[in-house]
């Protein structure tokens, strides 16, 4: 859906030029506005472009749901899974486990089940969209992933999770043992089952999709600085050497940042870094460039091909955005990459912060008089281009694609 009103402010700033930012930059300036983003820095090593690079339209189902919270105390990293609660970080994942758990409750779950899935269900046209205005329509890779378990209880136990489980628009069928031999060719460890899914995808590389996206909001005219922003209110933002910006709307998607930016107006958001970490390979690693995601669900770990290099993926660990990173868990992937026969011998290690609200829902919507766009959590990569044409729409003053209300960034404060 796109929005163009005579009513779009002629000025907008962006704070936070990850892929929600940026995507929203970009859905504004199509507005006719005069749009200037402002990021802190201009490398690419945010969540925003270390993920996984799926577009996981399937995961219509939020993360804190009643099934979870049953399943953490077996998914804890002490005893092999992906969950990290590192004790030195308490102070931050106790009081965010809480809110979780009431944020899990049958009800909770069900309305934000609902509110997921009408983005999720947009999530795949409006990337369609994206990559055609940016002019990279080869970006977007529309092949589905794959799902494998590497053992016949594991297989059936997974099996039966995804037939029971809400995926939105895809669907997925078994893979048939012709399609695990040809797995079994690229991976040492046994297969034991699978399931193909329909309808999900991925980028064809992230750090190609930062370069293009930005390349085109500058040459449409956008301006971006390279600054830390200390302060915003409605119609402006101050930088860390006191320069003022302002104008007629400020967009906020400053990821884990957000909190801090909002809490002086009075806007309760309990947000949390949600770290993921990964590894990934020099360019030309020797795997299939055919091959679409594929998640080894026993070892809790994504493995994606991009133009870049193999990226393994993997961990959710709850610490404050500045903690040291945890070797372990790089250790842990590597491992394994190892007992998986993945060519990421030379590969870099990665660790990034998913900004993570409690009930695993995005705030998208107006609080204070800012419009907010964060807290996208493992789906920021998936929602980022329908987040930026909401964006679009509110700054407009034109209907959303979407209802927002169960997203409302002020809802923590209103008990929703």
């Amino acid at each position: 859906m796109r929005n163009h009103s005579v009513e779009a402010p002629r000025t907008i700033l962006v704070i936070g030029g990850g892929v929600i930012g940026l995507s929203c930059a970009l859905a504004l300036q199509r507005l006719g506005s005069a749009v200037t983003l402002v990021e802190a820095s201009a490398a690419t090593r945010a969540a925003s472009w270390g993920n996984a690079g799926h577009i996981a339209t399937e995961q219509a189902e939020p993360i804190a749901s009643p099934r979870m919270v049953r399943s953490a105390a077996r998914r804890l990293f002490l005893r092999g899974g992906a969950l990290a609660l590192p004790p030195s970080q308490i102070a931050h994942w106790l009081p965010f486990a809480l809110r979780l758990t009431r944020a899990a409750t049958p009800a909770r779950f069900e309305q934000g089940r609902t509110a997921l899935s009408a983005l999720l269900a947009q999530a795949m046209p409006a990337w369609r969209r994206y990559v055609a205005d940016i002019g990279a329509p080869d970006l977007l890779r529309e092949d589905g992933h794959i799902v494998v378990w590497e053992t016949p209880e594991s297989a059936a136990a997974g099996l039966a999770a995804w037939r029971a489980a809400d995926i939105g628009t895809t669907r997925f069928t078994p893979l048939t043992e012709g399609e695990l031999s040809a797995l079994r060719h690229h991976i040492a460890a046994p297969l034991a089952g699978g399931i193909r899914f329909i309808g999900s995808g991925q980028v064809a590389d992230p750090g190609r999709l930062a370069s293009t996206a930005r390349a085109a909001f500058l040459a449409a005219g956008g301006t971006e600085r390279i600054a830390t922003v200390t302060a915003i209110d409605a119609g402006s933002a101050t930088l860390a050497d006191g320069t003022r910006l302002t104008a007629d709307r400020v967009v906020l998607a400053a990821g884990t940042g957000s909190a801090a930016l909002l809490r002086p107006h009075g806007v309760k958001v309990p947000i949390i870094a949600e770290r993921g970490y990964h590894l990934q390979s020099p360019p030309g690693a020797a795997w299939p460039a055919d091959l679409p995601p594929i998640v080894f669900e026993d070892r809790s770990m994504i493995v994606t091909r991009f133009e870049s290099g193999l990226r393994a993926a993997s961990f959710v660990e709850f610490a404050g955005h500045a903690a040291a990173p945890d070797p372990r868990k790089w250790a842990r992937l590597r491992g394994h990459a190892a007992a998986l026969g993945l060519p990421m011998a030379d590969a870099e290690s990665w660790m990034g912060a998913r900004p993570t609200l409690p009930d695993y829902l995005p705030a998208i919507g107006a609080a204070a008089g800012i419009l907010c766009a964060f807290g996208h959590n493992h789906l920021g990569l998936t929602l980022a281009p329908i987040t930026a044409e909401a964006m679009a729409a509110l700054a407009s003053g034109t209907a959303p694609p979407v209802d927002l209300t169960r997203l409302a960034p002020d809802r923590f404060g209103r008990g929703l």
